[in-house]
This record gives C-alpha cells, structure tokens and sequence, in this order.
C-alpha cells in the first residue's frame, strides 16, 4: 500500500477509536440517575468532554501524516495571529459556549424547569453548549442563545423545587348559576392537592381558574389537560354548557 494512503488508514482509524472512546464515556455518564441540578452540570459535561475527546482525536489524526505535520508546523509558527481570526470569528459561538458552562455552574435554569422568557412560558427541554430549548404548551421550540440567556431576565416559577401547579382557565357564561358551577369544580378536584377553584374575571363571560399542585412541570402539563376534560364533563353534566 502506498505510504499516503496507509497514513490515511491510520489517521482514520484513530479517529473512529477516539469517537467510540467520547461516544462510551458519553453513555457511562447518561445513564446515572441524577436530580435536577445535577443533571443540568452533567449535560453540559457530557458535551464538553465529547467535543474535547474529538477536537483531541481529529488533530492527533491529522498529525498522524507526514504532509500535514508539516503544514501544522507553519500554521505553529503563525498560532498568534490565527488565534485573533478565529477569535474574532467565532466570538458569539464561543461566547454561546462559555454561557453554556456558566449556566451549568450558577443554574438561573435547570432541565424540567417552568420558566417564562420574553412573554413565552415553557418547561426547558435542553441545555446545549450554545442553545439552550424550552418547549411550550403548544408543543413548539423556543430555541435561545446561551449568551442571551445568561444575561436576560428569566422567569423561574421552579427555581426553588421541581412543584409547581397546573392551571386552566374555564369560560362559564354570565346567565350560568356562577355558585353551582365554582361547587361542582372544587367537588371533581377535591381530591387534588392544593387545590383551588375561583372565580377571576367576569367580562363577556365568567372565568373560572382551576389550579392545583403538580410535582414538576411535565406532570403539570399531563394535569391541565385532565384538568379541562374534567371541567368540561363536569360543567355539561350540569347543564352550563350544552
């Protein structure tokens, strides 16, 4: 085999080693059973190693040519000034990155978390090193910047434990016998915890609020949508809603 082409099968090599090595260590360290603030360090932990483990891998590659050894050598010698176009290059994206960590560290928000962010209220999904994902209740992606997040102002309605509450708002119209309706809601969610039903705002219509404790923010979700079957069923067997 041609001497070039063998160092190519050797520089291909240690690279499928190297990212079996990231992906290994990458599903020993996913498969720990962790709580939330522990989980969101170790996300982005699991991703700063992988990136690490492969940038080391592709270069050790790379310098397992002869050819591009000596090409590393040259760009070596000029590392200052490639150091400022990279830089200058990929400023957000580090600056993404090092939010990122910051993030981890200081956690303003945690996997799971209920948040609101300019208007839009969502439980986050994922902390990336440079996106961070929240999914809101229509199901869509609020995908942020990492950098933004960090120095934006963040509703945390979880910050201090994973609880939270579920809440649905219910039309009930104003000729409706108000009393009866608000007695038979608290009757279906009596057995919910911290359960409240009240009477919110009265407009073209009556609205009725209908809250109670969740254990954190998916279980919330799973809740406010029994919450409304519930309501709905209720209020028809009534006789308010026909």
């Amino acid at each position: 085999m041609d001497p070039f082409w063998r160092h190519i099968v050797v520089a291909a090599a240690i690279f499928v080693v190297v990212s079996l090595v990231a992906r290994l260590i990458d599903w020993s360290l996913q498969r720990r059973p962790l709580p939330p603030e522990a989980m969101t360090r170790y996300r982005i932990f699991r991703r700063t190693v992988t990136v690490i483990i492969l940038v080391v891998g592709l270069f050790s590659a790379l310098l397992a040519i002869p050819e591009v050894r000596v090409v590393a050598g040259g760009l070596l010698a000029s590392s200052a000034l490639l150091g400022v176009v990279i830089g200058f290059a990929a400023q957000r994206t580090l600056g993404n990155f090092v939010a990122g960590i910051l993030i981890a560290l200081a956690q303003p928000v945690r996997i799971g978390d209920r948040v609101e962010y300019e208007g839009a209220a969502g439980v986050v999904e994922e902390i990336g090193l440079t996106y961070t994902f929240i999914r809101d209740a229509d199901r869509r992606r609020i995908v942020v910047p990492n950098e933004k997040l960090a120095s934006d102002t963040i509703v945390n309605a979880s910050i201090r434990g994973r609880e939270t509450f579920a809440e649905v708002s219910v039309p009930v119209p104003l000729a409706a016998d108000l009393e009866a309706a608000l007695d038979a809601l608290r009757e279906d969610v009596a057995d919910e915890r911290d359960a409240q039903v009240y009477l919110s705002s009265l407009a073209d219509s009556a609205t009725v609020t209908v809250r109670a404790a969740a254990a954190d923010g998916l279980a919330a979700e799973q809740l406010e949508h029994e919450l409304r079957l519930r309501a709905h069923r209720r209020l028809r067997a009534l006789g308010v809603w026909t």
